[in-house]
């Protein structure tokens, strides 16, 4: 709409003064469009003391954000900002003089207002069948035409049934589709001032989920470290977001959660170690803008069998226990029971053939019933679910509590005056038991007494008893108790006594020096156990009888260091502690008489290079040392026997030089005092010679030893042509070495003169014979240095 406002000139008072105050403003008429900015500059002619703004309401016009103010003597600028249609309307200019006369001026302000689209939304979302309806909200003034296009052409109700240009000149579409997605322009125009837009909308259809699964139901087993997926699929506009869900809280990824996501709108949840608890229903949901769906997979979990309950069991000897085992598992176990110490099994409704094992049970539950508990029950029980899935098993201890029991019947001990003995009393028993000492009818004290003492440890009492006096010996009592019952043990202390003698006496294995006696035990001990023997003997017609004690309680007893061809006796007594017994009866027997010593054993092994080496194990010497070994030895083509003397005391014989792959025959003979032994036999072959190549020189050496032979030599061979460089064409190392030594030398002196003067240095070198051997002889040549480093040789004075 268009504001007209009409521009009236100052018309001068019919009082005024006209040629003293005029008024006047820059533009005349202005149109302005909404939002634009615009000044107006007001001038007066004359000696105004005033210029002053009013609004079309008549208002003076004070100065503010959307309207400003610069006022100066005669001149005045009025500016307005951003404007807006409520500012329309005639503004005038008023000036005053100092005698209050006013002269004014106005001028007419005209707002239209443009093309504008406003707050048009893009994109604009609807949702699948629904009606749509595209919003462009436009103003103008005049009001706009609107024309609306898609993919370039003009949307019209003849083409377009579905569509239709609302008054408010939005878009609507009937029963929207995925196929209507797209961009729309939206086209306004103003005829009168020839004034046009466009915005371009993109409408997006928003399709709901769709949602489908590919299985339904899955089997597990739980505690078997094992993992399901479950797997969606799902399309719709805009992509859906699935999530998973149980027992209606939303999961989260996890440990165990493992949510992926793949193209394709494929969404996989994978439960990873399963245990029993997570059987049961999940939920799969998708949800877009359009909407959501929601699928349901089941998740059927079996559990292996688990043994819950099992305890240990304490009964009595005697009585009944009652041994319970309770198992859970899907499907339910079912329970049988083992006995560790046998390996005999029983099962639901199992009886034993001596009635007192019987095992009952139900829903997972099992209970053994053993009825007159013995000791022989006593250990573990295994109890064993099973079902098709697997299997648990647990063990028990069945604890068996009865009266002390005494371990041992020795009953009887031994010992004598001042000798103290220590009378165990052994005791089985559960619950350990008390145990105590009496002796007639007074009880022992643990401190004891003056000549007894009690140690206690687990399931065992020793009475220490030191007799003093026949009254010490006799019967002492030992009582053990616990909360089962009590019992009883008597035991006897008598009087030791020393043993009675061996018999049976037998020599053998006599020999020159040595001879072997055996015998039997005595009948009798005495009460305490025998310490050792004590074996005598001497020469017939002597009265030194020399004594020979046993190893421990050992029958045998060799006797060493006999004279040959001698009479001895000997006799045999056993000592325990008490003391030492009777001797047995005398018997005689007569060493061997000296003779040639048997053949020696021999066996051989080769030596390095041409040699070989022959062991010789002396065998009976006859009595008297092996003063030698004769050694013969021949090829088995030769005919002549070579002899080696060996010492007696020596090991071995060693042959060299032997020939390369050649039979030896060999006679050994020992020799003693009294003569030769008889010869012992023996037959050996020496290989072929074997070969020396580099590979065996270089065997023997290590890596390192190799490569440093090599460097060595390498080394050598620098030397060598170091010297020849130096000899025969004056260069080398060696000649750089002479040059700086020389050069030091008469730079130290200073004096170069001298050199010029015939004073050189001299090198003193050995002579070298023709073939390059050095020359034993202390002749030298000489070697002189001159001032231009040449070098001149020549032979000794003495020697030319």
């Amino acid at each position: 709409m268009f504001l007209f406002l009409f521009l009236s000139f100052p018309v001068p008072s019919l009082f005024s003064n006209t040629a003293a105050l005029q008024v006047s403003i820059s533009l005349n008429k202005v149109e302005l469009s909404v939002g634009e900015s615009k000044f107006f500059i007001c001038t007066a002619i004359g000696e105004p003391v005033r210029l002053e703004w009013y609004n079309p309401q008549g208002e003076r016009i004070v100065p503010s954000k959307r309207m400003a103010l610069h006022t100066e003597t005669s001149r005045s600028r009025l500016i307005i900002y951003n404007a807006i249609i409520e500012d329309a309307g005639i503004y005038r200019c008023q000036a005053t003089d100092a005698t209050g006369h006013t002269e004014e001026a106005s001028v007419v302000l005209e707002i239209y207002q443009r093309l504008t689209f406003r707050d048009v939304q893009s994109p604009q979302e609807f949702r699948h069948g629904e009606t749509a309806e595209v919003v462009c909200d436009v103003i103008s003034s005049p009001v706009p035409v609107v024309v609306w296009y898609y993919q370039d052409k003009e949307i019209t109700e003849e083409h377009h049934s579905r569509f239709q240009v609302l008054a408010n000149n939005n878009l609507q579409i009937q029963q929207v589709t995925k196929a209507d997605e797209g961009v729309y322009r939206c086209e306004a125009s103003v005829e009168a001032r020839g004034e046009i837009d466009f915005v371009d909308i993109a409408m997006v259809v928003n399709v709901p989920p769709v949602l489908s699964v590919f299985q339904q139901s899955f089997n597990a087993t739980a505690d078997y470290q094992e993992s399901v997926t479950f797997t969606c699929m799902t399309s719709g506009s805009p992509d859906p977001v699935v999530t998973w869900h149980r027992k209606g809280q939303q999961l989260e990824p996890s440990e165990q959660y493992i949510i992926t996501r793949l193209e394709g709108g494929r969404s996989m949840l994978t439960i990873r170690n399963i245990r029993q608890g997570d059987g049961g229903t999940y939920t799969c949901k998708a949800t877009n803008k359009a909407g959501s769906q929601e699928r349901e997979i089941f998740l059927k979990v079996f559990v292996q069998p688990h043994i819950t309950q099992l305890k240990n069991v304490t009964a009595v000897e005697g009585s009944a226990a009652m041994i319970s085992c309770v198992a859970e598992g899907e499907p339910l176990p079912d329970i049988s029971w083992r006995r560790a110490s046998d390996g005999q099994t029983f099962v639901d409704g199992d009886k034993s053939q001596d009635g007192r094992f019987e095992v009952r049970g139900r829903h997972g539950k099992s209970v053994l019933t053993i009825s007159g508990v013995r000791l022989t029950d006593l250990g573990r029980f295994d109890c064993e679910a099973l079902s098709r899935i697997g299997g648990h098993q647990k063990s028990m201890f069945l604890d068996i509590e009865y009266i002390p029991k005494f371990l041992t019947n020795h009953t009887i001990y031994y010992s004598w005056e001042g000798n103290p003995v220590n009378i165990s009393c052994d005791v089985m028993s559960n619950p350990p038991a008390t145990m105590l000492w009496r002796r007639e009818r007074f009880t022992i004290s643990a401190e004891g007494t003056a000549n007894t003492r009690v140690h206690s440890a687990d399931g065992k009492s020793v009475l220490e008893v030191t007799p003093m006096s026949d009254r010490d010996f006799g019967r002492y009592n030992c009582t053990a108790r616990n909360n089962i019952g009590v019992r009883y043990q008597e035991f006897i202390l008598a009087q030791a006594d020393v043993p009675s003698n061996p018999y049976s006496v037998r020599l053998s294995a006599v020999s020159q020096r040595l001879a072997t006696v055996t015998f039997m035990k005595p009948d009798s001990h005495g009460g305490v156990p025998i310490s050792y023997y004590l074996v005598q003997y001497k020469e017939v017609g002597s009265q030194d009888w020399r004594d020979v004690k046993s190893h421990s309680i050992q029958t045998t007893v060799v006797l060493t260091g006999l004279e040959p061809n001698t009479t001895y006796e000997v006799r045999v007594a056993a000592v325990n502690g008490k003391g030492q017994g009777e001797f047995s009866h005398t018997e005689t027997f007569q060493t061997l008489p000296i003779r040639e010593p048997s053949p020696p054993a021999v066996h051989g092994q080769r030596g390095m290079g041409k040699a070989y080496r022959l062991g010789l194990v002396k065998q009976d010497d006859g009595g008297m040392p092996i003063v030698e070994y004769i050694v013969k030895y021949k090829t088995d083509k030769e005919e002549q026997w070579m002899t080696k003397l060996v010492p007696g005391a020596n090991d071995f014989a060693m042959l060299q030089p032997l020939q390369w792959n050649t039979r030896y025959e060999v006679e050994i003979t020992a020799r003693n005092v009294k003569g030769l032994s008889e010869p012992t036999f023996y037959q050996f072959f020496m290989p072929q010679k074997p070969d020396i190549t580099a590979e065996s020189l270089f065997s023997g050496m290590g890596l390192g030893t190799v490569v440093g032979l090599g460097l060595g030599a390498l080394l050598l061979l620098l030397v060598l042509v170091d010297v020849s460089c130096f000899f025969l064409r004056h260069c080398g190392l060696l000649m750089c070495i002479t040059r700086t030594l020389c050069s030091k030398k008469t730079a130290t002196s200073g004096k170069g003169k001298e050199i010029e003067e015939g004073k050189a240095a001299y090198l003193k070198l050995p002579l070298k014979e023709e073939n390059g051997k050095e020359s034993l002889k202390p002749d030298t040549i000489e070697i002189k240095v001159h001032s231009d480093n040449s070098i001149h040789t020549k032979p000794d004075d003495s020697k030319a």
